[in-house]
């Protein structure tokens, strides 16, 4: 049962509000932001997806720099809630085009109008794109190209003519091309989060891979369509997964620790000739989510030479190496080093030239951080941080 809905920019200006029970008290937006922004508890940087502040439990994802925020005084599931936020973001996502606080905003009349449907007086009451397209009757205003952003969340990797138009899948599920004709089209993308633990030496400790296969559809008629996936693929390393294939485990040369498929996917052919079959719902949806930590090339190599640079001191050198053919790039990057217990301070310096990086020391959980913005394939990029101890150390571990 939720008692409100907010969407806030990453500022805190409050975009969207709406009150569905009037147990929550008004300034709730306001309490939820600046406990965010000042979160210390616990030695954490950043405040978790679910606090209570005075009664009320607070649940919020943030999406491409959105907050999107439920309260409630009940005792319900955080990861219920959790998965409606994420759930309503795709609908809004999937009726306004894009996701950004311009769009929302030239659209609060239908934004409004989809909180209604989904969830009524703070029950929730579906969230399908399809369903909701009978009880939606305001149009989209769909923002100009040139506002939209080239890259969007899911653009990791990019290879030069081969990438789509940024354009290409921002447009509304229930918006019509010029003249009126329907669009016949459907855009399949593979999404790949790549989490990495090196060694000092840049040897490779762990490794992961989360994937999604995600899907937008702007087909008409409802076609059953067919997704081939590798031949060679096998699902489950020694323990049950959300569709177990553990049978083709050891002749398959990519193997997945697990899998779940979204409702609509039939496997009826799938331990077969692994193919996908499905009737795609409106708008946005993952296909398919997937783990697995089977020995893999990573796309980077990272070293670290640690030295001692006088009394309570140290400099650290970071080198990323991108092993990538030069026409791909790679995009948002995050470097993250574990430092010392006694680490009291550190300061930092960029190579000549360097554009899009930032870097930051979390003292709460000692730890080193290092983003960058672009990588291009075959470059290589440096970092140098010096660090100061506490007087009560004794040596460098």
């Amino acid at each position: 049962m939720i008692s409100q809905f907010f969407l806030l920019s990453q500022r805190g200006d409050n975009i969207v509000f709406r009150d569905y029970r009037s147990e929550v008290p008004k300034g709730s937006a306001e309490i939820f932001f600046r406990k965010v922004k000042f979160w210390k508890e616990d030695g954490q940087e950043e405040a978790p997806p679910v606090f209570n502040v005075d009664g009320v439990n607070y649940f919020h994802v943030k999406v491409v720099g959105l907050l999107f925020v439920a309260t409630t005084r009940a005792n319900v599931s955080p990861s219920l809630v959790l998965e409606l936020l994420q759930r309503i973001a795709r609908v809004i996502k999937d009726y306004v085009g894009v996701l950004n606080e311009d769009s929302i905003r030239k659209n609060f009349v239908l934004v409004y109008e989809l909180l209604d449907e989904v969830i009524d007086f703070g029950f929730v009451q579906t969230t399908s794109t399809e369903l909701l397209k009978s009880y939606i009757f305001n149009e989209p205003i769909v923002l100009e190209s040139a506002r939209l952003s080239s890259i969007g969340p899911t653009g990791l990797f990019m290879q030069g003519v081969k990438r789509m138009p940024g354009t290409a899948v921002t447009k509304s599920v229930v918006a019509n091309e010029p003249g009126g004709r329907k669009r016949e089209e459907i855009f399949v993308d593979i999404i790949e989060k790549i989490s990495v633990t090196f060694s000092s030496s840049g040897y490779v400790l762990t490794s992961e891979i989360d994937g999604t296969i995600q899907m937008k559809s702007y087909l008409s008629g409802n076609p059953e369509i067919r997704l081939a996936l590798n031949e060679d693929l096998g699902i489950g390393r020694g323990g049950g997964s959300g569709y177990d294939h553990r049978s083709s485990f050891g002749s398959a040369a990519v193997v997945l620790d697990d899998c779940n498929f979204h409702e609509s996917v039939r496997l009826d052919n799938f331990e077969v000739d692994k193919t996908l079959t499905l009737v795609p719902p409106d708008g946005e949806f993952p296909v398919m989510n997937y783990r697995m930590t089977q020995e893999f090339k990573p796309p980077f190599r990272i070293n670290a030479l640690i030295e001692e640079a006088g009394a309570h001191k140290a400099e650290v050198i970071l080198k990323i190496y991108a092993e990538f053919p030069l026409n791909i790039t790679s995009n948002t990057i995050a470097i993250q080093m574990p430092l010392p217990k006694y680490t009291i301070r550190a300061s930092f310096e960029l190579e000549p030239g360097a554009v899009g990086q930032t870097t930051d020391f979390k003292d709460a959980n000692k730890r080193l951080e290092w983003g960058l913005k672009k990588i291009i394939g075959g470059s290589e990029h440096t970092l140098r941080a010096r660090l100061t101890f506490s007087p009560e150390a004794h040596g460098i571990s």
